[in-house]
């Protein structure tokens, strides 16, 4: 624990001015963000008297060993890169918001020459339109549905649109009146755009306009006597009057507004957000926090307001944002949001009347939420406490293993053998910490030395990561050969389990161990690292050999404070080093369900990773063996003939016309289809039978 006294920077050292300020600890890395509009006022108030300060600013002002900070010129700048700073270095002591799931937009694809109208979740993309979020995807598919008699946008992918386009003939939605068939040229390019920007304009809110539209086309339809076509405008009609219907009205003046609402306790907090555009809910989201931080609802506002606002821009930021409580400087908070809208935007909280009662919804969403996260967070750490504990007791653990991690080897009869590592912290996946490897070593089936490959490349590269921060005080002398390190392997997708806690019955000593652990795991310059701490049990998928190999590798490293078990697929038996019987957990056991768990995952990772490489190694072609061609001039070569058949047809003197193509890699690439290319069968012309050759040359 560090004395804040001793890296207090003297008062005359400290600006006045505003800025941004990072805490880090004594191995550099960054655990606390903020910003101030005055930096030598803010500051002070984290070195008065320890016993005067909230009990979570005096652990980070006590873990920390060095302040710094960067002068800025206005508060909305330092907002900006308080923002980007906690995106960047994801410190310990700043509460941040994630969301449980991913949730569906409605998106218009406006940068295609055809747009289309689909759902997409992740990352938005530039030009493209979305609308909500959403809660389910169902219900988007729904509206969409009802809108596309009246707004018959393209749905389709783009390989049934171009296959449409070959055949010349639409696809099913095309014949039933759901889509204007650009792919054919029933609508042009133009008239189809016009379309989805009628679809975007009614999803906005602007409805009125094309309902009064139907009905008067409508009307002077049925005048004229045409009946059929007087019908099918009342069925437009209507289906956008049921799409309509799906989000109520809430606030009567059509007001495009985002309504956050808090609940919270002393540990953590829940946020909703409602997205009101055209004066209906169009869409919600809500996220719950840790608050791992000194702060009260102005600030978990702030927060919130960064998330939310942080990546967007334009139309995506309200003309108005009602909260519970203003940050703590709303001018600052208020012009960031107005830089990302590019217009005027008001921020304050509620007094009266539709919104005031809107609001209250909002908030009874988050207490709601709050209490549902606690329901589910209690009955899940009951359980996986008691399977911790059975583990532990069942293997003669001194303490549960917080942290385990489990290897499984995965290959097609000795070919693509690969290897995974699964991580699981209190008994959640955390699919971050995921890892995969390539057998290097040998070649071959052999699972047992494969297991002692990885086992050996992982735990090394835990003893350099020790070594090279410092934080390795005893260095052990390995007793055998090393493997070397392994390259670091790509993450697995997903989103991050819930950090590592302590001891499963104490939920102090569980807060104490996950803020270990993400100390732990930071490089120096306050970024995550990999392999950064080790387990407290290593599971194996396998009997007594490959639990000998797992130990063996550990030996060598002289690791011999982590625990090593096997299990057996067959009997579902536990294997310990060194034992000659194993362990069998009763078939009702939370404990024995556990491990299963983890060793399902750990082969599922591997299994998938193995199918991967073969079916890459599967779909390789001569033009991968031309040195020097990378893959946008393969992409180019394609492209220009259309296929790797008429690619192989060309001449050298064709290839060369292919912009970036010189004649060099025109004659490689030409050589290396002819040396790729299949020998010609011998045929006898008498019978048309195909001579095939023996093993030893001869024809039959």
């Amino acid at each position: 624990m560090a004395d804040p006294s001793s890296y207090r920077p003297k008062p005359g050292q400290i600006p006045d001015s505003p800025g941004v300020y990072k805490f880090r600890d004594e191995h550099r890395r960054v655990i606390y963000v903020g910003k101030a509009k005055n930096l030598r006022q803010r500051l002070a108030n984290y070195f008065q008297d320890l016993a005067g300060l909230h009990p979570r600013t005096r652990t980070m002002v006590t873990t920390a060993a060095s302040v710094e900070w960067t002068v800025v010129s206005t508060e909305v700048e330092a907002l900006q890169l308080e923002y980007s700073w906690i995106k960047e270095y994801d410190p310990r002591f700043n509460v941040k918001y994630r969301d449980d799931k991913s949730y569906p937009y409605l998106a218009v694809t406006l940068n295609e020459e055809f747009p289309r109208v689909q759902v997409m979740r992740g990352a938005k993309r530039k030009g493209v339109r979305y609308f909500g979020p959403y809660g389910h995807a169902w219900a988007i598919r729904e509206t969409v549905d009802l809108m596309l008699r009246v707004f018959p946008v393209r749905t389709c992918s783009a390989g049934v649109f171009k296959n449409a386009e070959r055949t010349g003939r639409p696809c099913l939605l095309g014949y039933i009146g759901k889509c204007s068939a650009p792919c054919v040229g029933r609508v042009t390019p133009e008239e189809h755009r016009d379309l989805a920007e009628d679809f975007c304009d009614f999803m906005a809110g602007r409805t009125g306009t094309y309902i009064r539209r139907l009905e008067k086309d409508m009307m002077q339809a049925a005048e004229e006597m045409e009946y059929e076509r007087a019908a099918r405008l009342r069925d437009d009609a209507e289906a956008l009057r049921r799409a309509m219907e799906k989000s109520a009205v809430v606030l009567a003046d059509a007001t495009d507004a985002d309504l956050i609402a808090v609940a919270e306790d002393e540990l953590e907090a829940a946020v909703q957000i409602f997205h009101v555009r055209g004066g209906r809910v169009r869409g919600q989201r809500g996220w719950v926090t840790d608050k791992v931080e000194a702060v009260d609802t102005a600030g978990l506002v702030e927060h919130a307001l960064q998330q939310l606002y942080g990546e967007e821009s334009g139309d995506s930021v309200p003309k108005e944002v009602l909260v519970p409580a203003l940050p703590e400087d709303p001018e600052a908070v208020s012009q960031w949001l107005a830089d990302r809208r590019g217009s005027q935007v008001s921020l304050r909280i509620p007094q009266r009347g539709d919104k005031k009662d809107l609001m209250i919804t909002v908030q009874r969403n988050a207490q709601q939420a709050l209490g549902l996260h606690k329901t589910k967070r209690a009955s899940d750490l009951t359980t996986r406490s008691r399977a911790l504990e059975e583990i532990a007791e069942a293997l003669g653990l001194d303490t549960a293993p917080l942290r385990v991690e489990c290897f499984d080897i995965s290959h097609l009869q000795g070919d693509d053998v690969v290897a995974s590592m699964v991580v699981f912290e209190d008994g959640l996946a955390r699919k971050s910490e995921y890892r995969r490897f390539q057998i290097k070593g040998f070649e071959g089936q052999d699972d047992v030395r494969s297991m002692h490959e990885v086992i050996g490349r992982r735990f090394k590269r835990y003893l350099q990561e020790k070594e090279r921060t410092g934080e390795w005080e005893e260095t052990p002398a390995p007793t055998g050969p090393v493997p070397a390190p392994a390259p670091a392997a790509p993450e697995a997708d997903g989103e991050p389990a819930a950090a590592v806690a302590a001891a499963p019955l104490r939920e102090e000593s569980r807060e104490e161990t996950r803020e270990e652990i993400r100390e732990e795991s930071r490089e120096d310059d306050g970024r995550p690292k990999r392999f950064a701490y080790p387990p407290q049990l290593v599971v194996v998928d396998g009997g007594q050999p490959q639990v000998a190999a797992a130990k063996r590798a550990l030996d060598e490293l002289g690791i011999d404070d982590i625990a090593v078990c096997g299990l057996a697929k067959r009997l579902e038996e536990v294997w310990l080093p060194d034992d000659d019987d194993p362990v069998v957990l009763p078939r009702s056991s939370e404990g024995l369900y556990l491990l299963q768990r983890i060793r399902d995952e750990a082969h599922r990772f591997a299994i998938t990773y193995q199918r991967a490489k073969r079916a890459k190694r599967i779909r390789s072609s001569p033009l991968d063996d031309v040195p020097g061609l990378g893959d946008t001039r393969k992409q180019a070569l394609i492209k220009h003939f259309g296929s790797v058949k008429k690619l192989r047809q060309a001449t050298i003197d064709e290839i060369c016309e292919v912009p970036g193509i010189g004649r060099r890699t025109a004659e490689s690439v030409a050589a290396a289809f002819v040396a790729a290319a299949p020998a010609a069968p011998a045929v006898n012309t008498a019978t048309g039978e195909i001579i095939e050759e023996d093993d030893g040359g001869s024809r039959t």
